[in-house]
């Protein structure tokens, strides 16, 4: 079993040096709160990781799961681990502790779910889908539904999923056929329907589950402005909350993927029976604006599953490098030389550098967007809630295709350092690489993202979500303009951010003349996005990283411009190499990763649309 291997001095940094979530302590809805909590939060959180989860994963993996008289049966080990982790107060970090949450921010428990991720990604299904229905039961359900089932959802009493997808419905939910048919004088529907690719549909760990399902009632209007949300539990819940009869929800088969074998993703029928019961979430006809929000939310959790996992590969990779010897060095002209450990060699530098840039960029971009949702939701000034709900909009699908795409490019560069070890599965790499690349493909496929990016987001509010964080970053790169140390990375990322700009509104003038064109280069446009962003934030770090720098230097007494006195600090001191590799690494990113932003920006000025004509 690989050992579990986890960051915590970075995560502390992006939440405490570079967001300063401590003074999300001065909003009501925090002020029960203090870094100190935090800090223990996060430290219990990477504990129980290490101790509970990680070594539970491997194991998991190897047993997977199996489909028995129509049940689910999970890995033997996830029983008592689910009561552990539900006694530990895990199951809903950020939700309302009015119904069993611990109501930490979004950006806190953003950081300690990643831990959790981390080491053991199969098992997080559960709780996440969970205390995400659950969220949406709280938002827009009645006051009896969220009696009835929030405080068992939020504890992990009970399950929860979202089911949209259909055999002959994929992305395209509008033209799904499950039906609700209203009953004569009761307020429930009759639900039937077959519903496809639902994570976490059964599992042997709780006595109920609350499926939210998407379904038409007869008469309401085709397509998408048709479909209504509703509450199906599989086993009916009586009025006084206590378990009632059967529901009539089958799961009908599991699917073989390639990965997360360790979590049940279901083929459910509802209604084989004519008695399968649904209670409406809200208004008719409003489903997918309601099931939007939940969608939303698992995208971010979807990009941070890309973050943990890669950013894991990323430190399995690096320990690897440390230890395995082979070869001497390329300036070893002995006659007798040495093999040395692999990280000695230039193109593994590369690797685990290229790893280390994408890993802290991404850790940095979602914990900065859930930090966003905290200021959205709870902020009492009306300004600051609006751009934060603006800048969160903008920056979740990039979130959700980006940092899923390359958390899976890191475990692929994880594989290459390993070499042949990485392809068995002996250092547990190679699961990372299947675990990870569903990250790409749920909540809305990674071309959807960057349709929803071009298409929406970038409209939205006649441009003025994409202005907003334009003059965000203009001003903040005013800042280091003159810098002597940061100053010629900052003129690099305003190049890259104007050529960002100039694809934008150049699409706006193509797009009148071919519609197609631009959405030829959503996804493109979004990958140059999110380098972009991602050059942003850890420029940011080098700013503040080098701040404390000079601080230490001016205590030390040592000379900035003496490269030996800073070589021999760095070595004595951890929180000098820290900060030393934080610049590094947006030196690294940024004249080695982000040049690629201009060169999309030239195939998109290309006016090419081969893709388009060519006869497949």
């Amino acid at each position: 079993m690989s050992e579990f291997l986890f960051d915590r001095r970075d995560v502390e940094f992006v939440l405490f040096d570079q967001l300063e979530v401590e003074n999300l302590v001065k909003l009501p809805r925090y002020q029960d709160f203090s870094r100190e909590l935090f800090e223990m939060v996060l430290g219990e959180a990477v504990k129980f990781a290490a101790g509970k989860l990680a070594p539970t994963n491997e194991q998991a993996d190897a047993e997977g799961v199996r489909l028995e008289d129509g049940k689910v049966i999970l890995p033997e080990s996830y029983p008592p681990l689910y009561k552990e982790f539900c006694e530990g107060g895990w199951f809903a970090p950020v939700h309302t502790p009015d119904y069993g949450g611990q109501g930490l921010p979004q950006s806190v428990g953003m950081a300690a779910i990643e831990a959790f991720i981390a080491a053991h990604p199969s098992f997080m299904f559960f709780s996440g889908l969970t205390v995400s229905a659950g969220h949406l039961i709280e938002v827009h359900g009645t006051d009896r539904d969220v009696e009835l089932y929030l405080e068992k959802m939020y504890t992990g009493e009970w399950g929860g999923t979202m089911c949209l997808t259909e055999p002959q419905a994929g992305s395209a939910l509008g033209d799904l056929t499950t039906t609700a048919t209203p009953v004569e004088g009761e307020d429930f529907y009759k639900i039937v329907g077959n519903k496809i690719f639902i994570s976490a549909g059964d599992q042997n760990l709780t006595e109920n589950i609350i499926h939210l399902v998407l379904a038409r009632v007869p008469g309401d209007p085709e397509g998408s402005k048709g479909i209504s949300l509703f509450i199906v539990p599989r086993e009916r819940v009586n009025a006084d909350g206590s378990i009632g009869e059967s529901n009539d929800v089958a799961i009908t088969g599991l699917e073989e993927k390639m990965g997360i074998h360790a979590s049940p993703t279901c083929s459910i029928s509802f209604g084989d029976n004519d008695e399968c019961r649904g209670w409406l979430v809200g208004e008719r006809c409003r489903g997918l604006q309601y099931m939007f929000q939940m969608m939303n939310e698992a995208r971010l959790v979807t990009g941070l599953q890309g973050v943990a996992i890669g950013n894991s590969a990323y430190q399995s990779a690096l320990a690897y490098a440390k230890e395995r010897a082979q070869g001497p060095k390329v300036t070893d002209r002995s006659e007798s030389p040495k093999s040395v450990a692999i990280i000695e060699h230039p193109d593994v530098r590369r690797n685990l550098m290229t790893m280390k840039a994408y890993g802290e960029a991404l850790r940095a971009m979602l914990i900065n967007t859930a930090f966003l949702s905290d200021h959205a939701m709870y902020n009492e000034d009306e300004a600051v809630k609006t751009k934060s709900q603006d800048m969160l909009d903008l920056l979740t699908p990039i979130c959700k295709a980006f940092c899923s795409d390359m958390g899976f490019k890191m475990t692929e560069i994880a594989m290459q350092v390993f070499g042949g070890y990485g392809y068995i599965k002996e250092y547990g790499v190679e699961q990372k690489m299947r675990d990870v690349k569903i990250a790409s493909i749920y909540e809305g496929t990674n071309g959807i993202q960057a349709l929803d990016l071009l298409g929406r987001k970038m409209r939205m509010k006649n441009g003025g979500l994409f202005l907003t964080w334009l003059q965000d970053t203009n001003e903040f790169l005013a800042e280091l303009s003159e810098d002597e140390t940061l100053g010629e990375m900052a003129k690099q990322v305003d190049a890259a951010k104007n050529a960002l700009g100039e694809a934008a509104f150049g699409f706006t003038a193509t797009g009148k003349k071919d519609p197609e064109y631009p959405l030829l280069h959503a996804t493109p446009y979004l990958r140059m996005f999110g380098l972009v962003e991602s050059a942003r934030l850890l420029l940011k770090q080098a700013s503040i990283a080098q701040t404390r720098l000079e601080a230490i230097w001016a205590e030390k007494g040592v000379d900035a411009t003496d490269d030996e006195a800073r070589k021999a600090l760095i070595e004595q001191n951890d929180d000098v190499r820290f900060y030393e590799n934080k610049v590094k690494t947006a030196s690294f990113f940024i004249y080695q990763i982000l040049p690629e932003a201009r060169a999309i920006l030239k195939s998109i000025q290309s006016g090419d649309r081969s893709a388009l004509d060519v006869a497949l």
